[in-house]
């Protein structure tokens, strides 16, 4: 292992100054969102309170953990550098790389789980979001980040395999490919029903595609290494085709860009396989780069929306639900299903796939890894505390009337209004209309998933600050877009993710299909991976009941188990390399994610609760059937076996998942109890040290760093 600890820091009296006056506000912002009972809170303390505390933790706790733990060593040629291809491998100037890693790993979860989670109260969602970001999330990205970059950028798979052995390896390699392929067809189908029938939103979208392939050329043709300037180009162009989408709207073009959720299925098919087998120079780096703009840039915008605005959020601090376990949102008590709900902005298994996939064969040097892998996290974790703002201040009663299902609200505002008065809360019929109209929708009652409800709370935020109500509308529809797009750039980079571990595990028994350079490999593995998620998105665009929409609620569990083998991988290997006294870092949080996943689980598996447990679900419908009776939300017979199917298929793979994770716990155990127990290290899995040749003037040897 090379590198060597940084020496100790000398803080000067302007920095103490600045550092304390930054705990000073994080603190007290934090005191009024714990202590305030019964008065109303502004939400721009909870915008403080992150803002405070992520400054802190990326100040000092990033920067111990990179210089006691990691200790980066610049002088070391990255994989990006040894083994530049120009389609895979290649340095990236690492403002273009944090774009793309940001919009990489920034997709629904952020979004929709905190929306979800105002059901138990804001400061619950709050606490998890910002303390579990800062512990766990953007520890596992940094980690695995580093680990993957020292070992030619290997996926978290094969990692696992080389460092824990052909048993534990293999269960992690199926257990991470099967719950890759359901999460990208999860994030795809928020896409598809984003986009379906808005040619605002499609039109937009679509025209990054051709605006990203400009910024690859002039970056890498035209006029190479100058970032500002393309990326002022593409900023420009960028809003341009969010305009023009509006344009578009209400023009003659109208129909040519609504699209349809089939025909929308085959067009992100199509792209996820151009997009995973075109140098990533081309699209997949400028893409995501471009696509950061917006996201950060809209989520910026709505920072100072709520600062301006300063509204006051209408939820409670903590609800009943969160003890009863009986929400109508989502069933079950706070532990676990607070933290298996928000999963994405406070720690997100599918992280570590990207952390493990393109983004360790794009870093330049390895000290970048902290703002890359620590950094980009804590970005999205802000963006999933503006949407938690967003969903709290709007009224309880539109938040129920929204987020509740159809089988307890009814199909008219009327029936709306009294299922609300039953769960406490209050909304009229003619309020539910007048907000549906304010938004130019049809009806807001029943629009579950969270989507709707973050571009409705947006809505009202952009609203109060620029605008009016007249402007209701536009900033929804906006809002429908951003989130769109802010979810598509997950997709295409997930799809090349899974071409590399599938090559990986295929590599393992064919060595030409291991090699990323062999185009056949590389075209063979993308069309594996997009016809798995494709299938399971088409299947589910066109049937209610089918496709990913059986396979829906194994989303949060499935993602967060999958962060439990990452913080295993990272954990074993801190051991492994003689870290052990640092191996807490990733320990701890392992330890809470398992204690998570695994009750969450065990509820869902074995729960009389059918609101919480698959097979006692599957037991109600079965029992209906024999009945003859017909419940929500099927709609014949024919519905209600197909439930009984998806709740078995789910009860199950829930089974598989949780063994093939504690195979991969065990044998990581046995093999740290083993490194513990031999007289000396075991031999390195990292790639040989060789000297860098970009911005660096004289190498220096590696340093061995013992037990």
């Amino acid at each position: 292992m090379s590198g060597s600890s940084a020496p100790p820091t000398r803080f000067s009296p302007k920095t103490v100054l600045i550092w304390a006056s930054v705990s000073v506000v994080g603190a007290l912002c934090w005191g009024v969102l714990a202590l305030a009972r019964g008065e109303e809170i502004s939400a721009v303390w909870l915008v403080g309170a992150a803002l405070g505390t992520y400054a802190i933790a990326y100040r000092f706790y990033s920067r111990f953990i990179v210089t006691r733990v990691l200790r980066p060593d610049d002088t070391r040629a990255t994989p990006a550098e040894r083994l530049d291809d120009g389609v895979d491998y290649q340095p990236t100037d690492r403002r273009v790389l944090l774009g793309h890693h940001f919009a990489a790993i920034a997709g629904a979860g952020p979004l929709v789980g905190p929306v979800l989670a105002v059901q138990m109260g804001y400061l619950p969602g709050t606490i998890w979001i910002v303390f579990g970001v800062i512990f766990a999330g953007a520890v596992q990205d940094m980690v695995v980040l580093f680990l993957s970059m020292r070992r030619d950028g290997k996926s978290l798979g094969q990692m696992a395999r080389e460092e824990i052995g052909k048993v534990g390896g293999a269960a992690a390699l199926i257990a991470v490919f099967i719950i890759m392929i359901i999460l990208l067809a999860v994030l795809a189908l928020v896409v598809v029903n984003a986009l379906a029938h808005s040619p605002w939103g499609t039109f937009s979208v679509a025209m990054t595609i051709p605006i990203a392939l400009f910024m690859g050329i002039y970056m890498q043709v035209l006029r190479p290494g100058r970032v500002l300037e393309t990326s002022l180009i593409g900023v420009v162009l960028l809003l341009l085709a969010i305009v023009g989408g509006g344009w578009i709207e209400n023009s003659s073009l109208a129909d040519t860009f609504t699209l349809s959720p089939t025909t929308l299925v085959f067009c992100l098919v199509g792209y996820g396989f151009v997009a995973s087998v075109l140098p990533v120079w081309l699209l997949l780096a400028p893409r995501d780069y471009l696509s950061t703009f917006m996201k950060v840039g809209t989520i910026v915008l709505l920072a100072l929306g709520v600062l301006i605005a300063a509204p006051t959020l209408q939820a409670d601090a903590v609800t009943d639900f969160a003890s009863s376990g009986a929400g109508p949102v989502f069933a079950g008590s706070l532990f676990p299903f607070l933290f298996i709900t928000i999963a994405c902005g406070a720690l997100s298994g599918f992280h570590s796939l990207v952390a493990s996939g393109t983004t360790p064969k794009l870093i330049e040097k390895e000290s970048q890894v902290r703002m890359i892998g620590y950094g980009a996290m804590l970005m999205e974790s802000f963006v999933a505390v503006m949407a938690l703002i967003a969903a709290s201040v709007l009224d309880p009663g539109l938040y129920y009337a929204m987020n509740a299902p159809a089988g307890l609200l009814g199909d008219s505002v009327e029936s709306a209004s009294q299922a609300v008065a039953n769960l406490g809360f209050t909304i009229s019929p003619q309020e539910l209309a007048a907000a549906a109209k304010a938004v130019e929708e049809s009806t807001l009652v029943a629009r579950t998933g969270g989507a709707p409800t973050l571009a409705v709370g947006m809505s009202q935020i952009f609203s109060d600050v620029i605008g009016g109500a007249g402007m209701k509308a536009f900033w929804y529809h906006f809002a429908i877009m951003f989130e769109a797009l802010f979810i598509l750039t997950t997709v295409d980079a997930g799809t090349r993710v899974g071409r590399f571990m599938l090559q990986d595990m295929l590599g393992n028994v064919w060595k030409p299909l291991g090699r990323v350079h062999w185009k056949p490999g590389i075209w063979l593995a993308s069309a594996v991976v997009v016809a798995g998620w494709g299938y399971f998105l088409y299947a589910g665009a066109t049937d209610p009941l089918g496709g990913i929409n059986q396979l829906f609620p194994l989303f949060g569990i499935a993602n967060q188990l999958l962060a439990a083998i990452a913080l295993t991988v990272a954990t074993t290997l801190l051991i492994k390399t003689g870290r052990l006294r640092w191996a807490w870092v990733t320990g701890v949080p392992l330890a809470f994610t398992v204690a998570v996943t695994f009750t969450a689980s065990w509820q869902k598996v074995f729960s009389p609760d059918p609101r919480v447990g698959f097979f006692a679900q599957r037991d109600r419908f079965a029992d209906a059937i024999d009945a003859g009776k017909v419940l929500a939300p099927a709609k014949n017979m024919d519905d209600m076996h197909t439930i009984v199917t998806n709740s078995t298929v789910d009860g199950v793979l829930i089974v598989v998942f949780v063994v093939l994770v504690t195979a991969v716990i065990v044998n990581a155990a046995l093999v740290c109890v083993r490194t513990l127990r031999a007289p000396q290290l075991p031999p390195t899995t990292e790639a040989p040290y060789v000297a860098s040749a970009i911005g660096t003037a004289k190498a220096e040897p590696p340093v061995e760093v013992g037990r």
